[in-house]
């Protein structure tokens, strides 16, 4: 198993970053690599570039300690174990915004970490440009 973090200052205070990352259904506003996204009832569900499907179980969206984590349990990414988590933390009038990767097979982090990274970039355009 392969483990992968990223990390990033967002100049937006935690509680608006946490707002952005908590809606589910939202990613695909801030993430490159998701075209779509649905979120409902714990579940979330994604078509990533070139039409790949994504179904993901959400495990915890905790409002206090800002922390979303969630889980790929079908789709056209072969994982035999995922887990995402998203904490984000204050850090003054700005936030710091860490991303972190669990995935099996170790092949698929060569795939997935430079996808991840884009993601917390495209988090940050999206949060400093006002929304």
């Amino acid at each position: 198993m392969t483990t992968m973090r990223t990390h990033l200052t967002i100049d937006r205070p935690a509680d608006a970053v946490w707002a952005v990352v908590s809606d589910a259904g939202n990613i695909s506003c801030w993430f490159p690599a998701v075209q779509t996204s649905e979120a409902a009832g714990g579940e979330r569900h994604c078509v990533l570039e070139g039409g790949v499907p994504l179904d993901e179980e959400i495990v915890t969206s905790d409002d206090e300690l800002r922390r979303f984590q969630y889980r790929i349990v079908g789709g056209g990414i072969p994982v035999a174990f995922h887990l995402g988590t998203i904490d984000v933390l204050d850090h003054g009038d700005r936030s710091l915004v860490i991303y972190s990767t669990e995935i099996a097979p170790d092949e698929v982090a060569g795939t997935l970490g430079p996808a991840i990274e884009d993601g917390l970039r495209g988090l940050k355009m999206y949060c400093e440009s006002g929304n």
